[in-house]
């Protein structure tokens, strides 16, 4: 494999996990009907996804409420308390997103380089389009408020 794919790859694996929330687990999009037929699934690729997720699935739920929890506990005390459970929330955090790391590498050696690449590609215009139809939403919500207070 060549060096100028495996950077690729690594500068995508950490673009696809820094986009995602941690709380989020994304959607199956192995599954859905537009990103099968794009990237040319086979039924095989299909199943050893899925077989991936559901393996990986139970160890991102706990490690998902183990996050919340610590998240949860940081409160205003003294600095050195704060920081111990920032630490905390940090380390929490970490594990997570190795685990999803490791969901989403196993999942790219299923794929072909060229489904890895219009899976990158495929995902960045989907979050350009989230974005834009969150800027028109809230672009809607500012004209309704400026007509309702009369301005």
């Amino acid at each position: 494999m060549s060096s100028n794919f495996r950077l690729a790859s690594l500068v995508f694996l950490v673009a696809l996990l820094s986009s995602v929330s941690v709380g989020a687990q994304g959607f199956k999009w192995w599954q859905n009907d537009r990103y099968r037929s794009e990237l040319g699934l086979t039924a095989d690729q299909s199943r050893r996804l899925e077989e991936i997720f559901q393996s990986t699935a139970p160890t991102l739920r706990t490690q998902k409420k183990a996050f919340d929890t610590a998240e949860a506990e940081v409160e205003n005390g003294n600095d050195s308390a704060v920081m111990e459970q920032v630490l905390n929330v940090e380390a929490a955090r970490a594990e997570l997103n190795k685990t999803r790391a490791l969901m989403l590498l196993r999942m790219r050696r299923a794929l072909t380089t060229d489904q890895w690449l219009k899976l990158g590609a495929m995902h960045q215009a989907d979050e350009r389009e989230r974005k834009q139809s969150q800027q028109h939403q809230l672009d809607e919500r500012k004209h309704s408020q400026q007509r309702g207070s009369g301005k």
